[in-house]
């Protein structure tokens, strides 16, 4: 292994990244001298092209708001990328950058792992880069989904108990009720939901938001970003060690 190679984060406001640790962690394990991981908090996306001048840079994540604004500063996306508009894991090889979405792979497991037959419609709540590949894995799973979000169809005004009733998968993809700021909660008809119903929160951070006690309260089925995130970081190592042509 060659020394000194570095990955990391970049984002916003995000010193409470659970991928600096599992990074870290990871590398101890290993055994692996001489890598590193940074995060790399940035003002505005522009400033991500001082990071392409690091010599011993294998690649980054990428987390809110920037999963779509990384696209213009890439040389090249993979297909899940280009299909899902959206990016959160960077490799730079010879000094060519691709960009992945490992959000995809990281929620397609979570979905596999929780979803029962009956359910087969979703609602996904927030339209950013992390709601796209929500959308991405629902459809390639034959799931009919429709997006909530402030100026979809339906929003959250008009989000009806009847709505939630007919939809009986949730996906919270919204940054709403992450730590610090966990007493808040999205506004939902939590009345529609019953134990027939799945809801995933993406947010790991706390562990129990407001809307997955809110949901579980109501007997339906919650899950955590966390298993997603762990998955998408594997995903990501994979991508940074193995693509080496």
């Amino acid at each position: 292994m060659d020394s000194n190679k570095k990955l990391g984060l970049i984002g916003k406001n995000i010193s409470y990244s659970f991928s600096k640790k599992f990074f870290e962690d990871k590398f101890q394990k290993l055994m692996l001298k001489g890598y590193s991981y940074d995060i790399f908090d940035l003002n505005e996306i522009n400033e991500v092209e001082g990071l392409f001048s690091i010599p011993e840079l294998l690649g980054f994540n990428v987390t809110i708001p920037y999963k779509e604004k990384i696209i213009d500063y890439l040389d090249e996306l993979s297909d899940e990328a280009e299909k899902i508009g959206a990016v959160n894991c960077v490799l730079i090889q010879n000094g060519k950058k691709i960009g992945y979405n490992t959000d995809a792979f990281g929620f397609e497991k979570t979905l596999l792992l929780h979803k029962k037959p009956p359910q087969n419609t979703a609602l996904i709540l927030g339209n950013g880069g992390a709601a796209k590949a929500v959308e991405y894995v629902l459809n390639k799973n034959g799931i009919a989904s429709k997006t909530v979000s402030r100026k979809s169809e339906i929003n959250f005004e008009n989000l009806n108990k009847e709505t939630i009733q007919n939809h009986k998968i949730i996906v919270q993809c919204t940054p709403v009720g992450t730590f610090p700021n966990i007493e808040e909660c999205l506004k939902f008809p939590f009345e529609g939901l019953s134990k027939e119903h799945l809801v995933i929160d993406l947010i790991y951070n706390p562990n129990y938001t407001q809307f997955i006690i809110n949901a579980s309260n109501q007997g339906a089925k919650t899950v955590n970003g966390y298993y997603m995130l762990e998955q998408q970081a594997e995903k990501a190592w994979e991508i940074w060690n193995f693509q080496k042509k």
